[in-house]
């Protein structure tokens, strides 16, 4: 036995001595140490008898996760070289360039940059392969891990070689790594002349005070309506969320309350300073990826009447995590809570407490849920998220479009279109004629990419009923006259479905000539909620109606 598991074997057995002694075998403190016993010598026998070397490390932190994961998704152990990650989650920042890098198709690609990064600055492209780090063959060196060689002290510089499409031979470039922060809020501007918006993806610790700077630059050109989008917005932390909710309702007023075993934590949040404008006109977007502080914002303005929800209900994350320091410079992110905001509705949909046999966990039932009435009357209801005021609905690709962009083709052209257009118009007047889409088909003939339709899965369901029932024969000619009518076609497909695949690739070319801002922009044509916001903010009687539960 190594001297490094000899020292926790017998740190473990003293806990478990000490359990044995202090607490009474009817207690629940025995049974917690009967069964690090158990763990304890469990790990003890494995060590002396298991055919190969076992890791000690690895094997503590996969039976650490294994345990968590019975609980729920947010309660999450953090070893020590895991705790930079933890810092950027929490912060935003960290020590790099600012490029995203992922493997497609073999290769180490540049997925996307942020605008003003090292990475931008020094030249990189989105779609750049990188072939070698600080003059590390990274293809030929399949055991290394690019984010750690991309990451570093800053100030200090790594060297990168990267293959571009259109240019033989590899382009060496140099980026100095720098304290890179990832912004709460990527995107703000006027609509019109009159609307601004505040695009806040993230909850970390600057969220407020960049949805401030945001909120008070768009009124300073002549905003007098907002819309803020928090979609896709997974949440993060609980005071910024108090502080973002704060902009716009009137100190003192309740923003959440906090809920939990240790009653000594349990809490009520108030707003805690002045508001920057309690009487601006207020749209929120959101969807099913809105969780957590996301849906705070949501939920409080929504329970003050102070603006208009549209989109989709929220994902419906009612639970409060707090972070607890461990031995050796570990973590722990521990659910403590569930809360609830001001109506008194907890938005909480999946039960974790209460578990099916198989294990699974499901949402709670619509007849379970609790009315609550927001500050003006109007119905709400707990259980499940946050319900819009006003819903869209959610866009379906065609399964050709799906399969175009899963299998990187729509990437793959917009590096094409690149190498023989070097600029092409702003993200608001970009777009593809219909010659330049048919160069697209024309690229596509040779490429591999295949999918199934709705029609073709349920001609297949048919048939196989009818197998099974014996009418297979009576209706075989029939069911084959189907197939070669539905079998598609993908050069068919193509122009069937030219509108969403020629708006998607147009996004994605965008998008590698003016980064993130540049796809922001460009959605503004397409984007069903901004479109229903700036609807709503041109009949402002119903706008009114809408928050007086008139709708």
């Amino acid at each position: 036995m190594t001297k490094r598991i000899k020292q926790t074997a017998i740190v473990l057995f003293s806990i478990v001595t000490l359990g044995l002694v202090a607490f009474r075998p009817d207690d629940r403190f025995f049974e917690i140490a009967r069964n690090l016993d158990i763990y304890a010598t469990l790990f003890k026998e494995l060590n002396r008898f298991y055919v190969d070397e076992v890791n000690p490390n690895r094997m503590t932190k996969t039976s650490i996760d294994a345990m968590l994961k019975t609980l729920d998704p947010y309660t999450n152990f953090y070893a020590e070289d895991e705790i930079e990650d933890y810092r950027t989650m929490t912060t935003g920042q960290y020590t790099g360039i600012g490029a995203v890098i992922t493997a497609l198709k073999g290769k180490t690609i540049v997925y996307s940059i942020l605008e003003g990064s090292p990475a931008d600055k020094a030249g990189l492209h989105v779609g750049d392969e990188i072939v070698k780090i600080d003059g590390i063959d990274i293809k030929a060196r399949k055991d290394i891990n690019i984010d750690k060689l991309m990451k570093g002290q800053a100030s200090s510089a790594v060297k990168l070689a990267v293959q571009r499409l259109g240019i033989k031979t590899p382009i060496e470039l140099s980026a100095t790594r720098e304290f890179v922060k990832t912004g709460n809020v990527p995107y703000f501007g006027m609509i019109d002349t009159e609307t601004g918006y505040i695009d806040l993806k993230d909850f970390n610790q600057t969220a407020a005070r960049e949805v401030k700077t945001a909120f008070q630059d768009l009124k300073g050109k002549g905003m007098k309506k907002l819309i803020l989008d928090v979609r896709e917005n997974p949440g993060g932390l609980l005071d910024q969320a108090i502080l973002i909710c704060n902009l716009f309702i009137a100190k003192d007023l309740e923003v959440v309350s906090t809920k939990g075993k240790v009653t000594e934590w349990n809490k009520v949040y108030n707003a805690p300073v002045a508001p920057i404008d309690v009487e601006m006109p207020i749209t929120v977007l959101a969807n099913g990826r809105s969780a957590s502080a996301a849906e705070i914002v949501s939920g409080v303005i929504q329970d003050y009447d102070r603006g208009v929800l549209i989109g989709q209900r929220t994902f419906g994350k009612g639970l409060v995590q707090t972070t607890r320091d461990l031995s050796y410079n570990t973590k722990l992110k521990v659910t403590t809570a569930k809360y609830y905001i001001p109506s008194g509705r907890c938005i909480q949909a999946i039960d974790y407490g209460h578990r099916n046999a198989d294990g699974s966990v499901g949402k709670i039932a619509d007849s379970l849920k609790t009315a609550f009435k927001t500050r003006n009357g109007r119905p709400v209801f707990d259980g499940g998220g946050v319900d819009p005021d006003l819903t869209t609905e959610t866009v379906n690709r065609s399964p050709i479009t799906n399969s175009l962009y899963g299998k990187g083709l729509i990437f793959d052209y917009a590096l094409v279109y690149r190498v023989s257009h070097p600029t092409i118009k702003p993200a608001k007047e970009f777009s593809l004629t219909d010659a330049e889409y048919a160069e697209f088909a024309s690229w596509l003939k040779d490429k591999e990419y295949d999918y199934t339709t709705q029609v073709e899965k349920d001609l297949t369901t048919l048939e196989a009923s009818a197998k099974k029932e014996k009418y297979i024969d009576a209706i075989q000619d029939q069911l084959k006259a189907l197939k070669t009518k539905l079998s598609h076609s993908k050069e068919t497909d193509v122009q069937n479905f030219k509108a969403e695949i020629k708006q998607l690739l147009e996004r994605e070319i965008v998008s590698h000539y003016y980064l993130q801002k540049g796809e922001r922009e460009f959605d503004f044509r397409y984007d069903p909620e901004l479109k229903a916001a700036t609807a709503l903010f041109k009949d402002m009687t119903r706008y009114n109606k809408i928050l007086k539960g008139q709708k």
